[in-house]
């Protein structure tokens, strides 16, 4: 019931009563007394107002703008969007300018009503009961001004804080409509890190920009009422006070521009520390594998410094600005009253105190508001410039694809004399002179070698890569399938939905085609099943059919197919191609790009690119009849190639192998103790803030007219400022190692989102926010006990109301507190969400466009907006709800001191009165700002809580211990598992069991099994991912006794998902600059990519985009083999690492590693039987287990065997192929090894079948036998 009450109840603000306060204090009641029972959860947030509603505002704002660019193109100009922010919003705005002036001109009262009721103390008359009567009419004026400033600058505060708010979530809506409208030339000048920092910390200056920009016209009014009346009270001696404070007010100004100057210099730091962390945290898997932490470590900690250094000076200018408001008061008081006294004036109490509270009333608006308004407009410009750079970024120029099939219509796709440039800079175009057409029931195969634009291909044809010349026309809607897939978080079914109704038939039947079905029985949870960040949950070959079976659900009218079947087994290949692409879709005009040769039989047409060029073109039997040889014209020789760009390919998700476990595992961790020097604090900077401390409120609380020297104020401020933000950088610091160093599985089951979060906003708050809230505090705090010291000194019963004030007040901090930190955290985790959303948006976003799912991603992000909204709104209006009651009960002290002064009438002096009330008001503001700036120190402390949380993440394994390896370790290469279970978790599944195998130095063994068997699990308890249960041995030595790097640093591995860095090529290829230029320019031309390099402008110095998207994924899978060369260790993995490449270059890359690596033991996973048949032995995986371990021939024999019915499902002619490819081979093994134990019947078979052919190489081996 309370419930509903609550959901009801935030409507009713949108009524005419919005502004009557009453209200507004009063609906919160029922949450706070849910708050101080329990901890509150999402449900128990109201729901966003109508007109707070993302989608709501970012269209309003969107039109404005739109308008604005259509307007600056016509007039030759570049659009403002500060000038569509004023447009949108002014009216709004402006209205609330009536609240802050009502406010000071209470403000500048007060202080006249204070003067008058001390000069009836100074003229005080016992009998003059008509002068008492008016005594009392200004003590009710000093009382209801106090009440009224208790509420008017409150609401204020709401409303200003709502209209920051407001324009933040319009411009987040514009910012990710944008994002998913980038043209992949935009892609190549932004990154994820970039549009992640302009959604966490460029959009905040809204919020407070808005709180002081009505400052910086009251600011120059207030100070002119305040010269009139100081004026009037004495003279022309406040000239002189107002001459400092003039003084003050440019130096301020200069503050607020090198404030700017200083942020703008942060926030590029921002985004390049932000973007790496992305690409670490994408990229995790890799760098481990690698032992690459303490490059990565190297590099964000010196972005990291000098984001710092530009931190640190934005700090000593916020003590300097800080302390110069603190020490204000006293020089201005101190010069005015000097003056007053050379003039040849008396000082009366009157005169003093009146000066003193007018003073005061000004200084806070020109020394405080003003310059900050200043400040943050400065602030607030930088970030709209940084916006409008984001939002002026090209669009992708849709042409008119995919129009709707009329019913006499089939859908088709026609492409005529096709030109198209990735980068124009380069000469070659990506695609040149393409031309065919494709009707419905065809299947047009496109084949070709690595970078030929394959892809491009595709990417022209949706629309992504702009066409040069030529025409694409394309009849009926579009579907695509990307080269890696791309899952969004979301269950299974979400996933294949993709936003379509559930039609239980047709889903079914799209499972079974895409062989899901039994994957779907295996999950715990079937299609319902969470996919984490990435994918997380699901086998590369799991996502790959996730993928296809979304597209195929959605039943489009023309498929764009790009390399399906790479990621899948030969098994579940043949059933996608049979039943699905020649299956189900078989009426669909299809385009399929592949490197499986054996499909191109069953293709209506076929295409062979090459270098961007049409080299062939015909139907199969065509194409064979020109004598053509497929393999050769794959062949990809060393010519210019331009390479084949895809920038912001969004595809680009971590295959990680793993099940869907849900906590990450724990062994015993060793917990690294070894601290830097920064990681303490020193303890002289502590003494000397402690000895600080306790001079200030003695200062503070001296009679305002006494100068004392600012010196130790400025010392405070700086030291903090200091001590905080190195605090910050080594909270930073640990929170990065902590990541490093913790296992591969917490980064599977916590969202990108989740972690840049913590990297982003809340090390933002720590660097920015809270050491000047925390400072600002401890000032405050120091100066209540100063002036409470002072006040009771001289009134002794003042202490009386102080006491139970006091107590009320701790009571009800208690009671706000209880709520607001459920509010702040709820505010946190509402905001990941967005971050989340964003990111995997990017990496998807060819995927959501083909689909034409940019409408809905917009809903999901607008409702992570809203939900969000709904956190931020509640975080407003109990901080005012707080501020409200603690001013009241201010003003009510102060009425208290005013009445009980005339009460007391008989035993007071106008210089003690005088005191007591100009005291009690300036306690008014400073108690309940002291106490609200406690409970902000408090909520920030959450920020803090986050870092820490992930400072004492669970840690893997030592990366050096004791016992070191031999140098040359290992020599052999010789690979032992005994007795090994691997699970990716304690509580997790085990997927390896019982496993027993050798591998001997310098064999050659390829891995296989069905997408699931544990190929990817086998690998990573090899490189102690997670820690293995059993022994592995190398050579000799024991893998869990030795640290983790010195085992990875001795294993080179070629990973199933090609990672490539932003950096240089050279970087990519050599991180830790362990190699010459020559070495590097000789192993890129090993791996067929010496051509592409040179053609780039700076060569190997060229900075890569963002995750290498700039090379086509093949080619990013040479660069990693590339890597695997230069490394030149004794045993090397290749984890499906040739999927991605034609057949031609995947055997140029076999040649490649059979004569770098001729002296190493490789260990092959592949799906492509024709890569491992002729290795030595055949490890054959089924669920964890080892079902077949021998020489290829030997397995082929066995015909109820695993490897035999793999061959088989390749179809006659291949599993001949691979059948004569196996018995050649071993037969080359038994002449190479003349002791080979020999015997068995079907080496004599063999050898009598060879005799004929061979009969040199037979007497040879009877002569060894």
């Amino acid at each position: 019931e309370l419930h509903v009450h609550l959901n009801i109840l935030p409507h009713s603000l949108n009524s005419s009563t919005n502004f009557l306060f009453p209200h507004f204090i009063s609906w919160l009641n029922p949450l706070f007394r849910i708050g101080y029972k329990r901890k509150l959860e999402e449900d128990d947030m109201y729901k966003v107002l109508p007109e707070d509603g993302s989608e709501r505002l970012g269209e309003q704002l969107q039109r404005y703008w739109d308008h604005e660019v259509q307007k600056a193109a016509k007039e030759l100009r570049d659009p403002s969007l500060s000038k569509v922010i004023i447009k949108c919003y002014w009216k709004s705005y402006a209205v609330l300018g009536i609240f802050t002036l009502i406010e000071e001109v209470i403000k500048v009262v007060q202080p006249v009503f204070l003067g008058k009721l001390i000069q009836y103390f100074e003229n005080y008359n016992p009998n003059n009961t008509e002068a008492l009567n008016v005594a009392f009419g200004y003590a009710a004026g000093i009382s209801m001004s106090s009440i009224g400033l208790a509420l008017l600058h409150h609401l204020y505060f709401y409303h200003v804080q709502r209209s920051g708010m407001k324009i933040r979530v319009a411009m987040c809506h514009m910012i990710y409509k944008k994002a998913l409208c980038l043209s992949s030339t935009a892609m190549g000048q932004t990154t994820t890190g970039q549009i992640v920092n302009l959604l966490s910390n460029d959009v905040n200056r809204f919020d407070e920009v808005t709180i002081f920009l009505h400052f910086l016209w009251v600011g120059p009014l207030q100070a002119g009422a305040v010269i009139g009346l100081l004026w009037y009270e004495i003279g022309p001696s406040c000239l002189a006070g107002m001459a400092v404070l003039m003084f003050l007010m440019p130096l301020q100004t200069l503050f607020g521009r090198l404030f700017s100057s200083f942020r703008s210099k942060t926030a590029a730091f921002t985004d390049s520390r932000i973007r790496t962390m992305n690409e670490v945290v994408s990229g995790i898997r890799i760098i481990k594998m690698y032992a690459w932490e303490k490059s990565f470590s190297t590099l964000v900690n010196e972005v990291r410094r000098k984001e710092i250094s530009k931190i640190m000076k934005s700090s000593y200018l916020r003590g300097l600005n800080m302390a110069s408001f603190f020490v204000a008061s006293k020089i201005i008081v101190f010069i005015t009253f000097l003056v007053y006294v050379m003039l040849g004036n008396v000082i009366s109490a009157g005169r003093v105190f009146v000066a003193v509270s007018l003073y005061s009333a000004v200084r806070l608006t020109v020394t405080l508001f003003f310059p900050s308004a200043v400040e943050k407009v400065s602030e607030a410009k930088i970030s709209v410039r940084r916006i409008k750079k984001f939002l002026l970024l090209d669009e992708i120029m849709k042409h008119s694809s995919g129009q709707p099939v009329q019913p006499t219509e089939e859908p088709m796709v026609e492409v005529q004399d096709l030109i198209c440039y990735w980068d124009k800079t380069l000469d070659a175009p990506t695609l040149q002179n393409l031309s065919f057409t494709v009707k419905s029931e065809q299947l047009l195969a496109v084949i070709g070698p690595v970078g030929a634009g394959k892809s491009s291909l595709l990417s022209s044809i949706l629309g992504e890569l702009p066409q040069e010349k030529g025409v694409v026309k394309v009849k009926g809607n579009l579907t695509y399938v990307c080269q890696q897939p791309w899952v969004f978080p979301g269950t299974i079914r979400s996933n294949i939905l993709f936003g379509k109704e559930l039609n239980q038939q047709k889903y079914e039947r799209v499972l079974k085609a895409c062989a899901l079905k039994r994957d779907m029985e295996l999950l715990p949870d079937g299609d319902l099943t969470v996919i984490g960040d990435r994918g997380a949950t699901l086998s590369g070959g799991q996502k790959a059919r996730v993928n296809l079976a979304r597209a195929v659900y959605q039943d489009a009218d023309i498929y764009l197919l790009d390399d399906p079947l790479s990621a899948v087994d030969a098994e579940v290949g043949r059933h996608l191609f049979e039943q699905c692409i020649c299956g189900l879709l078989r009426k669909k005009p299809r385009i399929l790009v592949t490197h499986q040769l054996q499909y191109l039989k069953a293709a209506h047409q076929i295409l062979v690119l090459k270098e961007g060029q049409a080299v062939a073109q015909g139907t199969y039997t065509e194409l064979q009849r020109s004598g053509l040889d497929f393999t050769l014209l794959l062949k990809k020789e060393e010519e210019d190639e331009a390479p084949e760009p895809a920038p912001g390919v969004p595809c680009r998700v971590s295959r990680s192998r793993t099940l869907s476990q849900t906590s990450v595992q724990s062994h015993a961790s060793s917990v690294h103790s070894a601290k830097d020097g920064a990681d303490q604090l020193p303890v002289g900077q502590v003494t000397c803030i402690i000895l600080l401390s306790c001079a200030l409120p003695v200062e503070q609380a001296m009679p305002s007219e006494w100068l004392c020297f600012p010196f130790p104020e400025l010392v405070f401020f700086l030291l903090f400022f200091n001590v905080l933000v190195n605090s910050a950088q080594t909270l930073h610091n640990r929170m990065f190692t902590s990541i490093l160093r913790t296992p591969v599985r917490f980064f599977d089951i916590n969202p990108v989102g989740r972690i840049l979060n913590r990297f982003s906003k809340d090390i933002g708050q720590l660097d920015s926010m809270l050491p000047w809230t925390f400072v600002d505090f401890i000032q405050v705090f120091l100066q209540i006990l100063g002036v409470i010291a002072v006040a009771a000194s001289v009134i002794p019963w003042i202490l009386i109301p102080v006491i139970p004030l006091l107590i009320v007040f701790l009571v009800l901090r208690r009671y706000f507190l209880q709520t607001s930190r459920d509010i702040k955290r709820l505010e946190s985790t509402t905001r990941s969400p967005v971050f989340s959303h964003l990111s995997s948006s990017l990496q998807g976003l060819w995927t959501i466009r083909a689909f034409k799912a940019e409408q809905r991603f917009q809903q999901t992000f607008d409702a992570h907006q809203d939900l969000h909204s709904e956190a931020w709104f509640l975080f407003l209006t109990t901080s005012r709800w707080f501020a409200v009651r603690l001013d009241g009960i201010c003003a009510i002290f102060v009425s208290i001191t005013a009445f009980a002064c005339l009460l007391l009438r008989d035993d007071l002096e106008a210089g003690a009165v005088g005191l007591a009330l100009s005291y009690a008001v300036t306690l008014m503001g400073m108690f309940q700002w002291g106490v609200r700036q406690s409970a902000e120190v408090e909520n920030m402390m959450t920020s803090v809580e986050r870092v820490v949380e992930y400072t004492e993440l669970e840690s893997e394994a030592p990366w050096e211990t004791e016992k070191k390896p031999p140098p040359d370790w290992p020599r052999h290469g010789n690979i032992t598992f005994d007795q090994v279970n691997f699970a990716y978790n304690s509580d997790g599944p085990v997927v390896l069991k019982s496993m027993n195998a050798v591998f001997r130095s310098k064999e050659k063994v390829g891995i296989v099994g069905r997408t699931g068997a544990g190929k990817s699990s086998l690998i990573s308890a090899l490189f102690r991912l997670a820690e293995p249960e059993g022994t592995i041995l190398i050579d000799g030595m024991k893998t869990s006794e030795i640290g983790l790097h010195d085992l990875r640093q001795k294993m080179s591995i070629i990973p199933q998902d090609p990672v490539l860095f932003t950096g240089t090529m050279r970087k990519n290829l050599d991180p830790f600059n362990q190699h010459t230029d020559e070495d590097l320019w000789n192993v890129l031309d090993e791996v067929q990519l010496k051509a592409v390099v040179e053609e780039l402008p700076n060569k190997m110095e060229t900075e890569l985009a963002e995750s290498g998207s700039n090379f086509s994924v093949g080619q990013r899978q040479l660069v990693c083999l590339a890597r695997a060369i230069l490394r030149k260790n004794c045993i090397l993995i290749i984890d499906e690492a040739t999927a991605n490449v034609d057949p031609r270059t995947d055997e140029l890359i076999q040649k490649t590693i059979r004569a770098k690596f001729k002296e190493c033991t490789v260990l092959t996973i592949a799906h492509r039987l024709n890569t491992i048949i002729d290795s030595d032995r055949i490890l054959v995986l089924d669920a964890g287990r080892i079902h077949e371990y021998d020489e290829p021939y030997v397995l082929l024999q066995i015909q109820d065997g695993l490897l035999y019915k793999m061959v088989q499902q390749m179809g006659k002619a291949e599993a001949a192929s691979l059948l004569q490819t196996a018995k050649m081979d071993l037969l080359d093994i038994l002449f190479l090894c003349p002791y080979y134990s020999l015997g068995t019947n079907f080496v004599k078979t063999l050898i009598s079948e060879r005799e004929a052919q061979c009969p040199i190489l037979c007497s040879r081996f009877n002569e060894h036998s």
